[in-house]
């Protein structure tokens, strides 16, 4: 253990490097941080007192990057209660319900023609319907489309899919972290997460006076440290009864984001998040053996083009319902299919619970995709139309030609005084 420090410094400059050279590119960093974490780790060379196995830190950054999932999901909470929600109106409410629906339909249909298991399935539906609102905003802010008449959409179904996501990570929790197999024990894990998570929300929303009255803290640093003390807490005794410890996190932040110190709060985590989100992905890059991605390798790559599909279509008609043209119905889909840190955060679950080690390289590959795809296409969404109306047109030409085709072909070959074979002409 002589070297712990030394390789915590080694890590946190890999991390560095690699959030450096994504914000450069204007990308976001998720993908970045898991490439590096899976170009080092224990497969890698040592020079020296530079060890880039990272074997004396590995249980180390294991738990700095739970403590990341725990400050996103926190953050997560804060940014999004069920309140704004309602406020933003039924057709956010409608398009996210569509978007949804259409994309976990898809990833429980492809988790079943590939064969897994009952766990998995929901595992891999929940990797292939939650985008990642950190690329989702930083498409939008790039891209100056914060003013564009669709955006409103694209944010509302964002803080949608976070509600969704509180809901599934509490349920699936408790089904794949309880090890239930029969349709009993699954409805009984979920069950209690459902009472977990209900129950909860309640008392935070009764005793919502209580804790304006108690954070009436004026020094920073007993007010950060009470708050984070909620936080372990909450999160761990979650974690006694089979829910994944990010949910306390996730309905802490939801509780507190109703109080009147919630700003405060946002502002004073901001920097952990970061810190040990950044952990949490370069961590989830280690666990992965790049040998063994050519095995998930076609699997993601199919996963991936089902997304762009039913994303295209979730966004055509939520565009079409909200009386948005074609492009900006474009830019939805592309926006929203990035896929990141939530993907990465469920398909987590799967490890804890001790399902199949193929969904983890799957999914870092999944995210790598989308993540890449999502801002190129989001950026070409007008060629894209463009393109395809093209296309449409060539299709639709050749059509006709074989019509006209057709049409002379009985021109010759019909007999004159034969009445019913002559085309009749207005």
């Amino acid at each position: 253990m002589d070297n712990l420090v030394l390789e915590m410094g080694l890590a946190l400059s890999l991390i560095a490097a690699a959030v450096y050279v994504a914000h450069r590119l204007h990308i976001s960093n998720v993908p970045f941080l898991i490439v590096i974490g899976m170009v080092v780790g224990p497969h890698a060379p040592s020079f020296g007192h530079f060890d880039f196995r990272f074997i004396e830190t590995g249980s180390l950054i294991a738990f700095l990057g739970r403590m990341g999932v725990l400050f996103l999901l926190f953050y997560l909470g804060l940014e999004s209660n069920v309140s704004r929600l309602i406020k933003a109106g039924r057709s956010i409410v409608t398009g996210g319900t569509i978007y949804i629906a259409i994309n976990f339909i898809t990833g429980l249909i492809f988790g079943f023609i590939a064969g897994f298991e009952v766990s998995e399935i929901l595992i891999i539906a929940g990797v292939m319907t939650v985008s990642s609102s950190a690329i989702v905003a930083k498409i939008l802010f790039d891209y100056k489309r914060t003013a564009n008449s669709e955006t409103e959409l694209i944010l509302g179904i964002t803080m949608f899919e976070d509600v969704f996501l509180a809901v599934y990570l509490s349920l699936i929790s408790g089904i794949v972290l309880s090890g239930a197999s029969s349709l009993g024990g699954v409805l009984a894990g979920g069950g209690i997460a459902l009472g977990f998570i209900v129950g909860l929300l309640l008392l935070g929303r009764l005793a919502t006076p209580l804790l304006n009255k108690v954070l009436k803290i004026s020094s920073t640093e007993v007010f950060i440290i009470v708050v984070f003390a909620g936080l372990f807490l909450l999160s761990g005794l979650g974690e006694t009864i089979h829910v994944a410890e990010s949910i306390g996190a996730l309905l802490l932040g939801l509780i507190l984001g109703e109080t009147e110190h919630s700003e405060r709060i946002e502002l004073l985590v901001v920097p952990f998040r970061d810190l040990f989100g950044a952990i949490f992905f370069f961590g989830f890059g280690l666990s992965i053996d790049p040998f063994s991605l050519s095995e998930a390798f076609w699997w993601a790559i199919a996963a991936a083009v089902i997304s762009i599909i039913g994303v295209t279509i979730a966004g055509m008609i939520v565009g079409k319902r909200s009386k948005l043209s074609k492009i900006a119905s474009l830019n939805i889909a592309f926006t929203l299919l990035a896929r990141g840190e939530f993907s990465i955060i469920i398909v987590s679950l799967a490890a804890a619970g001790g399902l199949n080690p193929l969904l983890q390289p799957f999914a870092a590959l999944y995210v790598l995709t989308l993540a890449s795809a999502s801002p190129l296409l989001a950026k070409e969404s007008e060629r894209v139309y463009n393109l395809s109306q093209k296309i449409v047109g060539l299709f639709a030409k050749h059509d006709d030609d074989d019509n006209d085709s057709g049409e002379d072909d009985i021109d010759t070959s019909a007999e004159p005084d034969d009445d019913r074979l002559v085309p009749k002409w207005d």
